[in-house]
């Protein structure tokens, strides 16, 4: 019976990822209208404005009396006021109350477990102050707690993350200062890596982080999401790769090198090949779509290759021996900024920002079962599209762009919009929690909001009629239950 529901499970999948719906609007007290238009939705899902009017939101969290705090980019941090309505009719009320003040502060936001510290970074240092939740303000001044991250050219974000997993182990994730950035070869620099520092040893002085903390990886071009597996500890991340590739002679930047999702290993003392080791920014990078690389044999989805000409030093064999190779790749350009697990970790959702190219500007979610993506390394089709803008020729300048994301109390999953300034909800019609929906469970259904990328072959989409559904599904009941 188990092998008949897995294989229903999939069938059922394959067919409704051909649909797309365009949400619409609950029987709600009020409504927000989105900036740009409804977005389109997969079957089963439901997606609302919470607040408008935020200036370039970015990292997001609940505290523990359920203000919803917002990191707005260049301005500081304010906290969300909702009210108590059931599923997608949940609204902001009242303006955003500020609770720090600083506009160095542009993407990281983290608390302490016990909710009493608040922390928040710059393109500089890493930042906490003593918080009141049920006040909704910060109660000392900041603390230096993580500087000297280095020039803060290139890209600016330090994205943090407290492990649940281990005790006041606070993970920071820095990127590199251009777009080939050659000081990302040396280790000591400490940029384009993550690491993990133990905060819960308060000192007078701040760690150095180019100097301290342990290293979780490095040659990550700019690796701005970062989870922990609840079920395992297992850190991972997804990185933006870079732009402008060239390979033998030819600029092959429209579909490669993709975006990447690594995994970087355990922060309790668990020994893995991957951790601390470089995983090949600026040298090496992971492959999309294959056909347009030239020399590329022994090449596939997620295969390591070699940037500019090959030679003695550096080449597809280093690249591939030397480096650690992602666990799952996107197309490129779709820009991952952030990733978030299901309590049950069955499924990680992952916010793309969306580039130059329309492509991208979406919500979607992967499934995994025993601290691993349930999709091989070489595909491409692990993300399943939830949230997306229906028209992506009107990217970015009419576009929601997805960026930030958190769970609430109730299982709602929280996403912000930098460039239009709100704040989404995401929930299930069915009125269950999105928190405990996967993939593979086939509840709710689950389907691609936007036409899939093309796979690395170039091969169109497959589609999937309800007549082959039924076809199948006859078919299956005619076999003995095992």
């Amino acid at each position: 019976m188990t092998g008949l529901k897995s294989l229903l499970a999939l069938y059922f999948i394959a067919g409704v990822q051909a649909q797309s719906s365009t949400a619409s609007a609950a029987s709600c007290s009020s409504t927000i209208a989105p900036a740009h238009g409804q977005p389109s939705v997969a079957a089963g899902w439901q997606v609302n404005v919470v607040a408008s009017g935020l200036r370039d939101p970015r990292g997001i969290l609940f505290d523990g009396e359920g203000h919803l705090l917002v990191v707005q980019q260049g301005y500081g941090i304010s906290s969300l006021e909702l009210t108590d309505d059931a599923g997608a009719c949940v609204r902001a009320t009242g303006d955003p109350t500020d609770i720090i003040v600083d506009e160095s502060l542009n993407h990281g936001i983290e608390l302490s477990a016990d909710g009493r510290t608040l922390y928040a970074s710059s393109p500089d240092a890493v930042h906490a102050w003593d918080y009141d939740a049920s006040q909704t303000r910060n109660t000392s001044g900041p603390r230096e707690v993580i500087g000297q991250m280095g020039a803060s050219d290139g890209h600016v974000t330090r994205t943090l993350l407290l492990s649940k997993k281990v005790d006041g182990m606070l993970l920071v994730s820095r990127g590199s200062m251009s777009n080939l950035d050659p000081s990302a070869q040396d280790i000591s620099t400490g940029v384009s890596t993550i690491k993990a520092f133990n905060i819960s040893n308060n000192t007078d002085s701040s760690y150095n982080y180019a100097e301290d903390g342990l290293l979780l990886g490095w040659g990550l071009r700019n690796s701005v999401g970062v989870a922990e597996d609840p079920a395992t500890g297992g850190i991972y991340s997804v990185e933006n790769s870079v732009d402008n590739f060239e390979r033998e002679g030819q600029n092959i930047h429209q579909n490669n090198p993709g975006e990447e999702m690594n995994f970087h290993g355990y922060l309790n003392g668990t020994q893995t090949e991957e951790q601390g080791k470089n995983y090949g920014y600026p040298s090496c990078f992971a492959a999309w779509n294959v056909s347009t690389i030239p020399q590329n044999e022994g090449i596939q989805v997620g295969t390591q290759f070699a940037i500019g000409d090959q030679n003695a030093t550096i080449n597809d064999t280093y690249c591939q021996n030397d480096h650690v190779p992602p666990r799952l790749t996107f197309a490129a350009h779709m820009a991952p900024l952030d990733i978030k697990f299901n309590d049950n970790a069955t499924a990680a959702w992952v916010s793309f920002h969306g580039s130059w190219r329309p492509i991208g500007y979406k919500l979607s979610v992967i499934g995994f079962e025993n601290g691993s993506p349930t999709e091989s390394a070489n595909s491409s089709t692990a993300a399943i599209d939830i949230v997306s803008n229906p028209d992506l020729s009107q990217c970015p300048d009419n576009c929601f762009r997805p960026v930030g994301l958190a769970w609430d109390s109730q299982g709602r999953l929280f996403m912000s919009s930098d460039s239009t300034g709100e704040i989404y909800v995401v929930v299930r019609t069915d009125g269950g929690s999105a928190n405990e929906a996967s993939p593979s469970s086939g509840l709710p259904p689950s389907a691609t909001g936007a036409a899939p990328s093309a796979s690395s072959s170039g091969s169109a989409p497959r589609e999937f009629k309800v007549s082959q559904f039924a076809a199948v599904f006859a078919g299956i009941l005619a076999l003995p239950l095992v």
